[in-house]
């Protein structure tokens, strides 16, 4: 009973985070030296999710009997994420005004310093900017620059192209399902590695931050996390419900996949295994492909309850008042500036930059306030995100017809 227990993915990450937290707590400089391990557990998930995604979208796309269902499931794809985010924008916006947790700091620009911000305000870019580097420079390019969007794109080209030639293109469409195959083999002896890589990046989170760092913002922390929790149970709830299905089912089919976004802080360690699950729970193989892929770009639901909340705290803690006009003016250029906004450590930063720097009336440096916490509150906005990548599979196989829990 003990041996089976403790050969469970989920409860050796548990573990392993458990024994980080302490570990970082009693012995910071040595745990600041175990980044290298969660790092590098990272960039092994990641070596592989680009061709898993090219082989399962191409797989995806060949696969389904009629390419116009493909557009249409496309088109609602982005429909639904569309509205869940707008709706994530609007709950952050709302928790954060009415709970006020940077109310009562009285903080004076004049005394931060922007220094530590300054890489994320200047790498910021435009919203043209981003759908021009949707497109690689190369075909090879879309598989080495790390970026999910331009690989989606090539191998929805190239999954439309192999589906018109598909009596002359049979050899090639079995030799990428067995490629997918291998590298989804790979992928489960790389998850071996799960509990050394949380516990890196844990130990390191807590060594390089201190515990100590969260009782000034620990208000914000608490009414980010709360809105999460909130989110996931009674929105992402709502919506299996309607499917047929629930919220806790759901959870407990993804917990190794939880757990393991608990200990790295990132969502994208835990795609591969995201998209073998959903197939499992009995999604559509074929919109699990497309769903899942571009929901981590464009499904960051946790991503948009912190932009809005994180605004908004920065704002009430300059004492600034914000007209209906300046809430609304938040969301229509968040509703731009979130998509795209990868699921990892930091990347919210150039976001918040990006958008503050439209939004005149509050200043830039507000992020150092900030900044200490983030890590600490990237879990739950990655927890949230996978959980609502799942919600969006789950929801749009439903749409067409073709979930069986």
């Amino acid at each position: 009973m003990m041996r089976k227990i403790f050969s469970s993915l989920y409860l050796q990450v548990l573990f392993a985070v458990i024994f980080a937290i302490f570990f970082g707590f009693f012995l910071p400089e040595l745990a600041i030296n175990m980044k290298p391990l969660g790092d590098g557990f990272i960039k092994l998930v990641k070596m592989c999710i680009p061709p898993i995604i090219f082989c399962t979208i191409v797989n995806g796309i060949v696969g389904g009997s009629d390419l116009k269902k493909v557009g249409k499931v496309g088109f609602k794809t982005l429909i639904y994420f569309e509205v869940l985010t707008t709706l994530a924008l609007l709950i952050g916006l709302f928790t954060a005004h009415f709970l006020k947790p940077g109310s009562g700091m009285n903080i004076d620009v004049l005394t931060l310093d922007a220094t530590e911000i300054t890489s994320y305000v200047k790498n910021q870019s435009s919203f043209t900017d981003f759908i021009l580097n949707i497109i690689p420079t190369t075909v090879f390019q879309a598989f080495t620059s790390g970026e999910i969007l331009p690989i989606l794109l090539i191998a929805i080209l190239f999954g439309f192209a192999l589906s018109s030639l598909k009596d002359k293109s049979q050899l090639i469409i079995n030799g990428i399902n067995e490629v997918s195959e291998i590298l989804f083999k790979i992928i489960s002896y790389i998850m071996k590695l799960a509990p050394i890589g949380a516990f890196g990046a844990m130990s390191y989170t807590i060594g390089k931050y201190g515990i100590y760092t969260l009782a000034p913002l620990a208000k914000m922390m608490v009414c980010f996390y709360a809105t999460c929790f909130i989110f996931i149970i009674f929105v992402f709830g709502l919506v299996l419900k309607i499917c047929g299905s629930s919220i806790i089912n759901l959870i407990k089919h993804i917990k190794e996949e939880i757990f393991l976004v608990l200990g790295t802080s990132s969502s994208e360690s835990a795609l591969p295994n995201l998209m073998q699950k959903m197939e499992k729970f009995g999604c559509s193989k074929s919109i699990t492909a497309l769903v899942v892929p571009s929901g981590y770009s464009f499904n960051l639901d946790g991503t948009c309850i912190y932009f809005t909340m994180a605004i908004t705290f920065i704002a009430q803690a300059f004492n600034i008042e914000l007209s209906i006009q300046q809430f609304l003016t938040i969301i229509l250029v968040l509703l731009f500036t979130s998509k795209g906004a990868a699921g990892v450590t930091g990347s919210g930063f150039i976001t918040l930059a990006a958008t503050l720097s439209v939004i005149d009336t509050i200043p830039v440096v507000g992020l150092t306030l900030i900044l200490g916490i983030d890590r600490f509150m990237s879990e739950a906005r990655a927890i949230t995100n996978l959980i609502g990548n799942a919600v969006a599979t789950v929801a749009i196989s439903e749409w067409e017809k073709e979930f069986r829990e």
